[in-house]
C-alpha cells in the first residue's frame, strides 16, 4: 500500500496535478489561502500516469471491495476514472449528478442502478468531504448498498475525516497529503523544512500562520 501511495504521488507531482507553492499561496474558491493546488483532471491528458492511476483504482476495488457490482463516479471529475476503471474490471458504471436534470427523465443518477446493488464511488479528491457524501446519500436513497469510496487523493483534513465517519462511509485513497508532501521533499519539489508548514495548513486551514513559516 505504501509503495502504491508513493508511486501515485510521484505521478501526480510529475504532471503538476498536485502542485506546491508555500511561498505564494493559491486562493481557493472559499477564500482560504492554500500552499497546494490540486487538479487531477490533468491525469486524463497524461497517458502513462493515467494508466497507472486507473489500474491502481481497479486494484484497490478488487482488494478492498471484492463484492463490488458497479462503480459510480462523482460529477464531473470522477466520471472518466469510474469509466476507465470499470472497463478494466469488467464492471458497469454510472455517475451521480450534483442535482437532478431539469428535463427528460430528470435523472440525478445516470446509468442503471438496481436496488440492493453493491456500488463503490469513485472520486478524484477529497478535502472537506461534503460533495462525495452527498453522492453517497443519493445512492443510498436510491437503494444502493454503498460499500465505500475510492479516491485518488485526500487531504486528510479533520473536517473531512469527521464527515466521512459520521456518514458511516469508508474511503480508501490512492495517495494522501502526507505522502505527497514527503515525496515532494525527497524529489526536490519543495524543501524539507516546508513539510511542517504544509501539515500546519492541513491541520488548520483557517490559521494562516504557516504562510510566514518559521525556518529551521
Amino acid at each position: 500500500m505504501k509503495e502504491r501511495k508513493e508511486q501515485v504521488a510521484k505521478g501526480l507531482l510529475s504532471i503538476q496535478a498536485v502542485f506546491f507553492r508555500p511561498e505564494e499561496p493559491f486562493i481557493w474558491a472559499s477564500g482560504i489561502k492554500s500552499p497546494v493546488y490540486t487538479d487531477n483532471r490533468l491525469i486524463l491528458t497524461a497517458p502513462a500516469v493515467r494508466n497507472m492511476v486507473e489500474q491502481a483504482i481497479a486494484d484497490t476495488v478488487r482488494e478492498v471491495y471484492p463484492d463490488c457490482e458497479a462503480l459510480m463516479g462523482t460529477s464531473t471529475a470522477g466520471i472518466a476514472h469510474a469509466a476507465i476503471a470499470g472497463h478494466i474490471l469488467g464492471l458497469p458504471m454510472g455517475y451521480v449528478r450534483s442535482r437532478s436534470k431539469d428535463h427528460g427523465r430528470q435523472n440525478q443518477i445516470e446509468g442503471k442502478l438496481t436496488p440492493g446493488e453493491k456500488v463503490v464511488v469513485v472520486e478524484d479528491l477529497i478535502s472537506t468531504g461534503g460533495s462525495v457524501i452527498e453522492v453517497v446519500n443519493v445512492l443510498r436513497e436510491a437503494g444502493a448498498e454503498v460499500l465505500g469510496i475510492v479516491s485518488i487523493f485526500t487531504y486528510g483534513m479533520k473536517k473531512g475525516l469527521e464527515r466521512l465517519a459520521a456518514a458511516n462511509v469508508k474511503n480508501v485513497s490512492l495517495t494522501d497529503f502526507d505522502t505527497i508532501a514527503a515525496v515532494a521533499a525527497r524529489e526536490h519539489y519543495i524543501r524539507d523544512e516546508d513539510i511542517a508548514r504544509l501539515i500546519a495548513f492541513r491541520d488548520n486551514p483557517s490559521d494562516e500562520s504557516w504562510i510566514g513559516g518559521t525556518r529551521k
